[in-house]
């Protein structure tokens, strides 16, 4: 399993965009795909489950991966955050 820890810098948080590029980005792996905040995962291929978390700027976003391409997704989820949120 790995494991992606991200502080939101969007003033706007995760919004409809975002999420929408998110959710279709990760939906490219095999890999399962769980992410969410405080504790409370969802189903990181689901837009509507993403959108309902809610995050804000400030807030941590947890991604958890696991698979046979789990690795890649990582990275790639890591880089998209980066560049994006």
């Amino acid at each position: 399993m790995k494991t992606i820890t991200y502080q939101i810098t969007d003033p706007r948080g995760i919004h409809a965009r975002p999420a929408g590029q998110l959710v279709k980005l990760v939906s490219g792996f095999k890999s399962s795909c769980q992410m969410g905040k405080e504790g409370a995962l969802i189903d990181g291929k689901r837009l509507l489950a993403v959108m309902k978390l809610a995050i804000q700027q400030g807030e941590e976003l947890v991604l958890q991966f696991e698979g046979e391409d789990e690795e890649q997704a990582c990275a790639a989820a890591e880089q998209f955050l980066k560049e994006n949120l």
